[in-house]
């Protein structure tokens, strides 16, 4: 049985938002897969705390044996559970937007606590070397205007993070479909979308 993890980065309902939509429609394919063993990670729903203190104080006291209040236990639960998902997974889909030419806050904020030293990477006198080798990472990312060109491309720091994060942890395979242009080329939204969907489904049937 394949283990597949699937972050959903985007609270805003299809067909408005097409991470969304293309969230949907990886999952019509992936329901056909008995194979398939699929979790859904909804980084809204979970509502994890954002990266701050509260989390460096909980580790802290786990460190020197103390109880934890109830914010802190509540924080180390959503991280564990995270972290686990996330080692535990032979696949991993992110399905997410461009927000203000980043991800969305919530999303960040999963990042932010999957990135653990002697978990997703090791330090070495050569630098950090990435221990998540083996999964497959699948990118769905839809943002309105057009990053791929030379000019703009630099600008997208939503796929860039999660990329090279994902090469940071050691990921080697990572597949991506990226819907882009279907606002700032309006005449053309449909067949935009239409086509980026076929690939969504054309990658699922593939895995």
């Amino acid at each position: 049985m394949k283990k597949v993890l699937v972050v959903k980065a985007n609270d805003r309902p299809a067909p408005l938002a097409v991470s969304t939509t293309m969230f949907e429609t990886f999952m019509e394919e992936a329901r056909q897969k008995e194979e398939w063993d699929v979790t859904v990670y909804d980084v809204f729903e979970r509502d994890i705390p954002y990266f701050g203190q509260t989390y460096f104080d909980a580790l802290e006291r786990l460190e020197n044996k103390e109880p934890l209040n109830e914010k802190e236990q509540s924080l180390i639960d959503h991280v564990n559970e995270a972290l686990d998902l996330f080692l535990g997974a032979d696949l991993i889909v992110f399905a997410f937007p461009m927000w203000n030419l980043t991800v969305p806050a919530p999303l960040h904020a999963f990042m932010d606590y999957i990135y653990q030293a002697g978990k997703t990477f090791k330090y070495t006198e050569q630098g950090p070397v990435g221990l998540v080798t083996e999964p497959t990472v699948v990118l769905l990312n839809a943002r309105g205007g057009v990053y791929s060109i030379p000019e703009t491309e630099h600008m997208d720091m939503g796929i860039n993070f999660i990329r090279l994060s994902m090469q940071f942890f050691g990921v080697t395979d990572i597949r991506e479909v990226i819907i882009e242009g279907h606002n700032a080329m309006s005449d053309r939204r449909d067949e935009i979308i239409a086509t980026g969907l076929d690939e969504v489904r054309e990658l699922a049937r593939k895995l």
